[in-house]
């Protein structure tokens, strides 16, 4: 049964990618939505009215990642965030983040492989997405790591504004962005800290990419915008009249958020921090001598 499984998963993946690359391709030559036109209509966010922004109540299931948080706080999914479907979440992440349908499709099935889940017929709630060197990783942008706050659906809000603080990049019209280089040099001091902070500390390369996916989400699907990025991180709310930056037809494919993933890991360079986490190992008395 493991053989075959395995030998699906393989299929499936094959599919997926060689889809994808024929999605890029046709992005290539379509002409982009126009701007205001993102988001399809009747889907929640058409013409930029979100739904109702409600915080999370204390029985509701909330996670480490700030956009599955936000369609539950908006009502896109379920508000409680329990019993999500993992069908209707790909189609909301494709419409609400313009997404391609084999970028939501490979990360939901992914999804569902790691929790042992069926894809067409399961549901599950966000707070499981948070298995510990699942996707969930040490070193992460906007949480402490696990051994440290092992509820990673709470965010540590002096990362997310020391984040938006490092952004060094203008839009045409003057606003501040956050750039491929300003996540670099973050994930370089989050690695570098985390190590010396934490005792329980792993970080595999598989997880370094997904460090550096989180990163690039905020460059791609955001633009870099701080003004919107400081609504969606620290409050995990859509702005009013929002929409996502990419106007591609088939939306952000794997293969063109690829290179953005890897012009971020690239560009970490965690000996550049070293100081910092001399600084944060003596504060947190997990200095080691020798």
């Amino acid at each position: 049964m493991g053989f075959f499984s395995g030998s699906s998963h393989c299929f499936f993946d094959v599919g997926i990618m060689a889809w994808d690359m024929l999605l890029t391709l046709s992005n290539l030559v379509r002409r982009k939505y126009p701007i205001g036109d993102v988001t399809p209509e009747g889907h929640p966010g058409y013409g930029g009215h979100w739904p109702e922004f409600i915080p999370p109540q204390l029985t509701d299931s909330r996670c480490s990642c700030p956009a599955f948080n936000a369609m539950a706080n908006h009502g896109i999914i379920s508000r409680s965030g329990r019993e999500v479907s993992f069908v209707e979440l790909n189609n909301h992440i494709q419409a609400t983040y313009n997404f391609s349908p084999t970028f939501s499709s490979f990360v939901l099935h992914f999804l569902a492989r790691m929790l042992k889940r069926n894809f067409s017929e399961d549901t599950f709630d966000l707070e499981e997405i948070d298995l510990h060197n699942g996707i969930e990783h040490d070193a992460s942008l906007l949480r402490l790591d696990a051994a440290l706050q092992p509820d990673q659906s709470i965010k540590h809000v002096p990362f997310i504004e020391e984040l938006l603080a490092a952004a060094t990049g203008k839009d045409r019209d003057g606003n501040d962005i956050i750039t491929t280089k300003d996540c670099s040099s973050i994930l370089g001091k989050r690695r570098a800290v985390a190590r010396a902070v934490n005792k329980e500390f792993s970080l595999s390369f598989f997880h370094k990419i997904f460090g550096s996916a989180d990163a690039s989400i905020l460059v791609t699907i955001f633009g870099g915008r701080v003004d919107d990025l400081r609504s969606f991180l620290l409050h995990e709310r859509i702005p009013e009249r929002w929409e996502s930056r990419v106007r591609q037809p088939h939306g952000m494919t794997i293969i063109n958020f690829n290179k953005t993933v890897l012009r971020v890991e690239v560009g970490v360079r965690e000996k550049d921090w070293a100081q910092a986490a001399r600084e944060a190992a003596e504060s947190h008395g997990t200095v080691t001598l020798g």
